[in-house]
């Protein structure tokens, strides 16, 4: 497997036009004078409980989404993040359901600072994979950042916020005068962030005259196997779909037995693979045949959790299909739906928190997801923005994942689940 990448993006807008302005981007920023606190203090307690309310939504969310017929990958990390930038400026009842919605179980005193521990936590998994070996070290990279427009009353306190624990300044652009600009700069950043990977995330349009923030979070992974599938074995192999249709497509084998943990679930059989250094797996799913809608419906934080206690050391042949798809989300409809209707609404959103010049609501909520995995590893992507506006499986030598598939790619040491996916058609 080789690539994961996801970008979820906010976009806030004012319920007022904005006077037009004759500057595009002065390069400045508004920021904090406070530095990002690079040590916070968070007990366990706290960070298991962070870690939980994360994986928690990203099963509520696969079930939103599972109702299409294709393949899917997005990052419940990544969405978590953006929306804990929206959720630090929210107030009154549209505070309590994005809490609620994207299960942030701790006050908002405990809450971002045991988020910020964990961010840095994650972003030291690039140099802790380097003592396994300087040949294709993991790369794990998450990056915040947030675009408002020039000349606008930001607040303070929402200001600290965001310094102290997302290390984000906000960069000013002028949205009134050259929205489109404005747009093409955005993308641009999660183009950087993401290698290349997301691209255009906001479409044409998604910016206009009235928008006066745009909240994003970028997250970009790639890691090699601990051990490899080997190139020369893979070749054509069946594969059959949710018709009951037998496709050829490629199939990765390993050269015999390789160290893994295997177990099963209701309905299912599980492998977990490492990556080099262990320090990040995947965690495939595979339904028994003819039971991968069943499996689905009843997938949440405790059956994977189940699943990972049951999973146990094993040599295993591995067969697996290579694969590489782009998945993108409207997430107003799907956010709205899951219990945070009032983030959207003109009339009632309270983001008093950020400004008091107007009242801004969420006009977009975007996410875009990559994946790509071959022989060597798996690379990935996903970005998230927010635009705001005023207004037990037996002992076996062999496991075939030769049917649709559910894929968890997580951080060991918290738990934390980074991406999340389903392969229903390989050649998609």
């Amino acid at each position: 497997m080789k690539h994961l990448i996801n970008v979820f993006i906010f976009l806030m807008v004012t319920l007022l036009s904005g006077c037009a302005f004759t500057m595009v981007d002065t390069g400045a920023v508004a920021k904090s004078d406070l530095p990002r606190d690079t040590a916070p203090i968070v007990n366990t307690a706290d960070a298991q409980s962070l870690s939980e309310g994360n994986n928690t939504f990203a099963f509520d969310f696969y079930r939103q989404v599972r109702s299409g017929n294709g393949n899917l990958i997005y990052s419940p990390y990544s969405i978590s993040l953006a929306a804990a930038m929206l959720y630090g400026g929210s107030g009154g009842e549209t505070a309590s359901q994005i809490a609620n919605t994207l299960h942030f179980t701790l006050p908002p005193g405990k809450f971002h600072p045991t988020l910020d521990a964990l961010s840095l936590n994650l972003a030291t998994r690039a140099d802790e994979s380097k003592k396994f070996g300087s040949k294709n070290p993991m790369q794990l990279y998450i990056a915040n950042a947030v675009w408002g427009q020039k000349d606008y009353a930001f607040e303070k306190n929402y200001l600290d916020l965001l310094a102290t624990n997302y290390g984000a300044g906000v960069r000013l652009l002028d949205f009134a005068a050259a929205p489109d600009s404005a747009r093409r700069q955005i993308n641009d950043w999660v183009d950087r962030e993401t290698q290349g990977k997301i691209k255009d995330i906001m479409p044409p349009g998604s910016v206009d005259p009235s928008t006066r923030m745009v909240l994003a979070n970028a997250i970009y992974f790639k890691a090699a196997w601990q051990d490899a599938f080997v190139k020369d074995l893979t070749g054509d192999a069946p594969f059959t779909l949710l018709d009951g249709t037998r496709i050829q497509v490629p199939m990765m084998e390993t050269d015999g037995g390789i160290p893994s943990r295997v177990g099963s679930g209701e309905g299912c059989q599980a492998v977990a693979l490492p990556y080099k250094g262990d320090l990040v797996e995947m965690v495939v799913i595979l339904p028994d045949q003819g039971k991968f809608e069943s499996v689905e419906s009843i997938l949440d934080a405790k059956m994977f959790r189940t699943i990972l206690d049951g999973l146990q050391p094993n040599q295993v042949t591995l067969y697996m299909p290579r694969f590489e798809f782009t998945k993108d989300f409207d997430l107003k409809s799907i956010l709205s739906t899951m219990g945070m209707p009032l983030a959207f609404d003109k009339e009632r959103a309270d983001f008093s928190g950020i400004t008091k010049e107007d009242r801004l609501y969420v006009q977009q909520a975007l996410h875009k997801a990559y994946v790509l995995t071959n022989e060597e590893g798996t690379e990935a992507a996903a970005a998230s923005i927010f635009g705001l506006a005023p207004a037990s499986l037996p002992i076996s030598q062999e496991l075939r994942i030769d049917r649709p598939f559910i894929f968890i790619i997580r951080d060991v040491p918290t738990g934390t689940i980074l991406f999340v996916g389903r392969v229903v058609n390989p050649l998609e």
